[in-house]
């Protein structure tokens, strides 16, 4: 399956779906945070949608963070590694990401193709799972699949933004009920509230760590090897293990300090 770089109208799709709520559940709503959940056919992958809106956050500060991998690592701390691999076009990298799951469940990780393209007021980051030859699934991961996963950054004025998250992934494994539940009603509202705090703080973080440093923004400061689509295929669920978790209890989950709000 070849890989295909996002063109304008694969981002304006992305943008009708964060925008448009038919068919979509509220499942969440609380302390400026929604979130709709959307079940498709196969009922192990589970379509998520979220919003915040950041008050005195500018829109293009939410875009530098969620680009930042140097400045992830400050925030994210369900993340357990990432970085970028290599570069397709001039808004188009691979890269990998690692994350902890609750025990007793495995940690997953992905390779993503993601694509990104500032629109006037709005700014659109998307990525889907890719195959690179160099980086294999890891023995100790279950290797995840998006599907398509990404964010929608809209300018609301000088000093304020909206953020809207929307991720489709095959987990690669049957999940326990309760974790399906657990996402829609406490990580993924979590996760939405430290991406705000994250940009309430990134312009004073920036000031000290490289600020001219934007390689999102200025191509030219791009240093990653370049590599063409041809050497990347579609990674396609089927094609990797699949665990069965779904037997877990939420009794035997052990949470990291991070875990209580």
């Amino acid at each position: 399956m070849s890989v295909q770089i996002p063109d304008d109208s694969d981002f304006s799709s992305f943008k009708d779906q964060c925008l448009n709520l038919d068919g979509w559940t509220s499942r969440y709503n609380k302390g400026g945070v929604t979130v709709w959940c959307r079940d498709e056919d196969s009922k192990t992958v589970q379509k998520i949608k979220m919003k915040i809106v950041c008050k005195d956050v500018k829109a293009e500060t939410v875009y530098d963070v969620l680009h930042d991998t140097s400045y992830r690592k400050k925030w994210d701390t369900n993340m357990i590694d990432t970085y970028d691999i290599a570069r397709l076009t001039v808004n188009a990298d691979v890269g990998y990401y690692s994350w902890k799951s609750p025990y007793p469940l495995k940690n997953r990780d992905f390779v993503t193709m993601r694509s990104w393209l500032p629109l006037g007021n709005d700014y659109l980051i998307i990525n889907y799972s890719v195959k690179h030859p160099q980086h294999p699934p890891k023995k100790d991961y279950v290797r995840a699949v998006s599907l398509l996963t990404g964010y929608l950054i809209q300018s609301n004025g000088a000093n304020c933004s909206t953020l809207y998250y929307l991720t489709q992934v095959d987990p690669r494994g049957s999940l326990p009920k309760w974790v399906v539940n657990r996402v829609s009603q406490f990580v993924a509202p979590k996760a939405m509230r430290k991406i705000y705090k994250a940009a309430v703080k990134y312009p004073e973080w920036k000031r000290k760590h490289d600020p001219g440093l934007k390689p999102w923004m200025f191509p030219e400061q791009n240093t990653l090897p370049s590599i063409a689509a041809s050497e990347l295929t579609l990674q396609r669920a089927d094609s990797l293990e699949n665990i069965d978790e779904s037997g877990l209890s939420e009794e035997k989950t052990r949470h990291s300090d991070d875990d209580e709000s």
